[in-house]
């Protein structure tokens, strides 16, 4: 059902996503004093949506990121493999060469780097862990005393 925080950042990588339709995408890391998969999300949502997932840390239904086109389909849970598959099927069939030189053609034009990118949300998150707003946030959440000792 939820598909957060790093699930967001393996699907924001992904070519072609297929979900289950009780699936739900976020980011809730700032809830907890950090930052992360923003780069990631950017691929699955407009950019306000974006900011207001990013945020709020709210989620968004897989149903929903359909009509964004980041999510090709939703199917219940039980035909998810085989939605996959026939995607996958469907691709494998290509010239490998083709499929290949088209795959690195798209990540050459691609806008964002996404390995600099994320490495630059990270570098925010390492500054709030610095800063004692990680641990302080996550103490709250944990219903700990950690960072008051």
């Amino acid at each position: 059902g939820f598909c957060v925080g790093g699930g967001v950042g393996l699907v924001g990588n992904a070519d072609c996503i297929v979900a289950s339709d009780d699936a739900y995408f976020g980011v809730p890391e700032v809830n907890q004093g950090a930052l992360g998969a923003a780069t990631h999300m950017a691929r699955l949502v407009p950019p306000h949506m974006l900011r207001t997932l990013y945020f709020t840390a709210r989620t968004i239904k897989a149903v929903d990121l359909v009509q964004f086109g980041s999510v090709l389909e939703t199917v219940p849970r039980e035909e998810l493999m085989d939605a996959a598959l026939r995607v996958a099927t469907d691709i494998a069939s290509k010239d490998t060469r083709v499929i290949r030189a088209a795959k690195e053609a798209l990540n050459g034009i691609d806008p964002v780097d996404v390995n600099k990118s994320y490495r630059f949300e990270q570098g925010f998150t390492f500054e709030l862990n610095l800063a004692g707003v990680a641990d302080e946030l996550r103490d709250e959440f944990a219903g700990t005393e950690k960072s008051k000792k």
